[in-house]
C-alpha cells in the first residue's frame, strides 16, 4: 500500500495541523517554527546519489562536495562509472563512499517502479545495495516519492529534536524514536520536517540537507 503522497505545501500544511491538533507539543513547535517546508525533491539516480553523499557530514560539507561533483559533471551513472577514484577523491569523497557511489551506479534500479511499490518494499530494495542504509532508504521514501508516512529515526537530528520537545531525560535511540513515531501515523514524514524545523530553530543549525 503506497498511500498518501504529499505533492503540496498544503498537504504539509495538512499534516501539520492534524500533528498541532493530536499533540499540544507538536502544536507549541509548529508556532516557533511557522510553515513547514515541502522538501520535495526528484527521484532517480541522483538523489540517491546526493544522499550518499550526504552521510555523515555536515549540511555544509554536503552542499560542498556536491557542487564539486555537480562541476565535474559526475552526478549520472555513466559518467560517474568513468571517472577515476582519484578524480571523485579531488571532489571530496571518501574511499568508502567511492566504491558506494559506483555500486549504486552499477545496480541500474527500476527508478520508476520504485514509485508503485510499498514504503518498505521501497526500502528492502534500496537497503540491499552496499552503502545505502535504512535512513539513506528512509529518506528517498520520504522526499523523493513523497510519501506522507515515513520516518526516519535513525537520523541524529530528530533524536535530538524529539529529546527536546518531548522533554526525554536522554536522545531516544533508533528503535525507541521508531514506536514514538508510529503514534504520528499518517503524517509521520511531517513530523520528521517539523522536527527538523524545531532542530534548526533550537539549534540554530540545518539538521537536514
Amino acid at each position: 500500500m503506497i498511500g498518501r503522497i504529499i505533492e503540496t505545501e498544503a498537504d504539509v500544511a495538512e499534516g501539520a495541523e492534524w500533528l498541532a491538533a493530536y499533540d499540544p507539543r507538536f502544536a507549541m513547535a509548529l508556532e516557533q517554527c511557522g510553515p513547514l517546508p515541502l522538501r520535495r525533491r526528484e527521484d532517480g539516480f541522483r538523489e540517491l546519489l546526493s544522499a550518499i553523499t550526504s552521510q555523515q557530514l555536515s549540511v555544509a560539507s554536503a552542499n560542498s562536495i556536491w557542487a564539486r561533483m555537480e562541476a565535474a559533471g559526475m552526478c549520472d551513472p555513466e559518467p560517474l562509472l568513468n571517472a577515476s577514484d582519484e578524480e571523485l577523491r579531488a571532489c571530496g569523497f571518501s574511499r568508502q563512499k567511492i566504491g558506494y557511489a559506483k555500486d549504486l551506479a552499477a545496480a541500474d534500479l527500476d527508478y520508476e517502479g520504485l514509485r508503485s511499490l510499498s514504503s518498505n518494499e521501497v526500502v528492502s530494495q534500496l537497503v540491499a545495495i552496499r552503502g545505502i542504509g535504512a535512513w539513506t532508504a528512509e529518506i528517498y521514501v520520504m522526499f523523493s516519492l513523497g510519501r506522507a508516512d515515513i520516518f526516519a529515526p535513525g537520523d541524529l537530528a530528530l533524536q535530538e529534536a524529539a529529546r527536546v520537545l518531548f522533554d526525554l531525560g536522554e536522545r531516544p535511540k533508533e528503535k525507541a524514536l521508531r514506536e514514538m513515531a508510529e503514534d504520528w501515523s499518517p503524517w509521520r514524514s511531517v513530523a520528521a520536517r517539523l522536527l527538523w524545523a524545531y532542530y534548526r530553530v533550537e539549534k540554530e543549525r540545518e539538521g537536514i540537507r
